[in-house]
């Protein structure tokens, strides 16, 4: 038992920066020194490397991973009149992607176990102005692209993975990004590849995606000095030396992740309160967030409050499920099919244990204990 109270902080990126420093501060001078900062030979360098780390022919880098989404739906030609369909216990901006393309996003349920998009909610919702899926590998967990697939090539629809949270995760038998239209990520600091700052990209084996989205971030411009209608959407060079130096240890990251998410398990398993993570058989999950579950959603808040004067960092990821914002719908161009229970439970329920690769044991140890010992104590 760990009597002292210690500090387990949610994020280490701090720390992983000391531990690759020589390697980011190598790739930084070179950008430096090169006196090419956008569009430069460093983000070619990184593109590549993406693409070859997917399995993809193409990887394009961005300035977020909202502008990932929209830009590819703009390559799809997809907008105006059109519908997307999704889930609501994500981040806000998968949806509002699709608003700023000028689709309606229609919201179904989430699987009970996986807390991805359900493929047998999918169906019902799709109408003839239907023109994408797009599912949400929650957590670090891919959804089931194999069911998503096949609803897709039977309504002749497009599929755009939201893949921000689950970089080198896999499911049984395919990897992300090769049953779908595109993939999209996001490198903001929270995420499990991520940089000082903001940006995304997009990969696809698709070459007019790729050749429309390249276009399209640069002020739509393919040639010096020639533009047609665009926008600015550009992942800098600085950024992406960042990214190629921490790309190379995103393996070895994510299995430091799964190692610290096998310790909670083991020690949260005789747990009466709160449910753990799923993991679907063959899948790989990456963790890029541990979430427990209270089986009462009032007890949810006084979990996360004792946990934090416990001095454990733990966070809500999302509390408030899209169509319960302020902001909903944006445009009205929403609707729910079906019960969404589901969904509504997951962002009710929602605890996000300390999970990055530099934790300690101390601190996985410690973050058990007091979880156990809220449990007892809520008997």
């Amino acid at each position: 038992m760990i009597e002292t109270k210690i500090q387990v902080p949610f994020y280490g990126h701090v720390r992983q920066y000391h531990n690759i420093k020589a390697e980011i501060d190598a790739n930084i001078h070179e950008v430096l020194e090169s006196g090419q900062y956008v569009m430069g030979p460093m983000l070619q360098r990184f593109e590549k490397e993406l693409a070859e780390f997917h399995g993809t022919k193409y990887a394009v880098g961005v300035g977020n991973g909202t502008d990932a989404i929209w830009l590819v739906l703009q390559a799809l030609g997809i907008g105006k009149g059109d519908e997307c369909i999704t889930t609501t216990n994500t981040f806000f901006a998968t949806a509002e992607a699709a608003w700023i393309a000028g689709a309606a996003v229609v919201f179904v349920d989430s699987d009970a176990r996986t807390n991805c998009i359900d493929p047998a909610k999918i169906e019902a919702a799709i109408t003839p102005k239907t023109k994408a899926i797009l599912p949400v590998h929650l957590y670090g967990q891919c959804a089931d692209m194999r069911a998503i697939r096949k609803i897709a090539d039977k309504h002749n629809l497009k599929v755009i993975e939201d893949n921000a949270q689950a970089i080198s995760a896999h499911g049984d038998g395919f990897k992300i990004g090769e049953l779908s239209d595109a993939a999209t990520t996001s490198f903001i600091i929270q995420k499990n590849l991520g940089t000082f700052g903001d940006g995304g990209a997009v990969v696809t084996n698709n070459a007019e995606i790729d050749r429309v989205v390249r276009k399209l971030r640069n002020h739509g411009s393919d040639k010096r000095s020639c533009h047609s209608p665009g926008y600015n959407s550009r992942l800098d060079d600085l950024h992406a030396g960042v990214l190629s130096a921490k790309l190379k240890h995103i393996v070895e990251w994510s299995d430091l992740r799964r190692k610290w998410a096998a310790r909670y398990t083991s020690g949260l398993a005789a747990a009466r309160n709160f449910t753990l993570p799923y993991e679907m058989p063959g899948y790989r999950h990456v963790y890029h967030l541990y979430v427990i579950e209270t089986k009462n959603a009032a007890h949810r808040d006084p979990l996360l409050k004792f946990l934090n004067n416990e001095g454990i960092d733990a966070k809500c990821h999302y509390p408030i499920a899209i169509h319960q914002q302020e902001g909903y719908p944006w445009n009205c161009a929403a609707r729910i099919v079906g019960s969404i229970a589901n969904s509504e439970r997951n962002a009710a329920c929602c605890i996000s244990l300390p999970m990055f690769p530099e934790l300690t044991e101390e601190e996985v140890a410690y973050s058990i204990e007091k979880v156990m010992e809220w449990d007892r104590s809520a008997r």
